[in-house]
């Protein structure tokens, strides 16, 4: 997967987490791409722990009075509501937010999230992460699944922690981990990534990963990954992908030949066929 494709894949598998009418915190960064990815029939309403209830998007000319919690420009949408800081958090504390979305700097086995400083940096400070983290009913992390090559999902955390047992999901752009009182299950695969990749970018062990995967979704990881895989090539030749080589590609195969043969065997005729016949 492309680098700069990475943010907008996560970010959309994280919208469709989300029901009509979830009341859902975001924080900054990668989070804030989430509502662009929202299917139409479900809107959901964004609070911002500065004080706004039915946050809108970024404005195309800013008010320098209305800003979302990371102090960039916002706006309000019809309906919304500014509140003072103690109400905001007290609708964090009392459980009213069905959702929070943030990134981390790393995550355990057991939910702890660290995500708010490195030793010996300067930070701003923690800001509203350890409210919402505590008091939002689902705790979803979304981040790249690495950072320069070194793990974020760990066994346990080294770096000093937001809150304990509070995560519920991972969302990276390799895949989808709930959190369970039995550890970390991965239950869903980006075709571009083989299971072995998964398992050498988390502490988990390769069998077990297999067996969990299994139990929850009802399929080995090597027929989900195929069909994912051929899902997404049907979508991207209706995009307008037609070259073979860079469509095998684009799905996780390095040999475009072995791409066709397994692309017969699924659907009966080669991919050239298909846009053919289809396109």
């Amino acid at each position: 997967m492309e680098k700069g494709e990475i943010k907008a894949y996560i970010a959309k598998r994280v919208a469709k987490e989300f029901h009509d009418g979830d009341v859902v915190n975001l924080g900054i960064g990668l989070p804030t791409m989430v509502p662009s990815f929202l299917p139409d029939d479900v809107k959901v309403i964004l609070e911002a722990e500065n004080g706004m209830v039915g946050a809108g998007p970024k404005p195309e000319e800013a008010d320098p009075c209305v800003s979302d919690a990371g102090g960039q420009p916002s706006s309000i949408a019809v309906g919304g509501a500014f509140i003072d800081s103690a109400t905001s958090f007290g609708l964090i504390r009392g459980g009213h937010v069905d959702a929070t979305v943030l990134g981390a700097l790393q995550v355990d086995e057991k939910g702890n999230l660290a995500n708010w400083i490195i030793p010996g940096k300067m930070v701003p400070g923690m800001g509203g992460a350890m409210d919402l983290v505590v008091g939002a009913s689902n705790v979803i992390v979304a981040m790249e699944h690495t950072q320069k090559g070194n793990h974020k999902i760990l066994k346990e955390c080294t770096l000093p922690l937001t809150a304990k047992t509070c995560v519920t999901k991972i969302i990276t752009e390799m895949g989808v981990i709930n959190v369970t009182d039995k550890g970390l299950e991965l239950v869903e695969i980006n075709p571009e990534f083989t299971v072995e990749q998964i398992a050498n970018d988390i502490f988990m062990n390769y069998n077990y990963i297999c067996s969990a995967f299994k139990k929850e979704t009802g399929s080995t990881i090597n027929q989900y990954i195929k069909n994912r895989r051929m899902s997404r090539a049907i979508e991207l030749m209706h995009s307008g992908e037609r070259d073979i080589t860079s469509l095998s590609g684009k799905v996780g195969f390095s040999d475009s030949s072995y791409f066709s043969k397994c692309f017969k065997q699924y659907f009966g005729v080669t991919p050239k066929t298909y846009i053919k016949q289809r396109m």
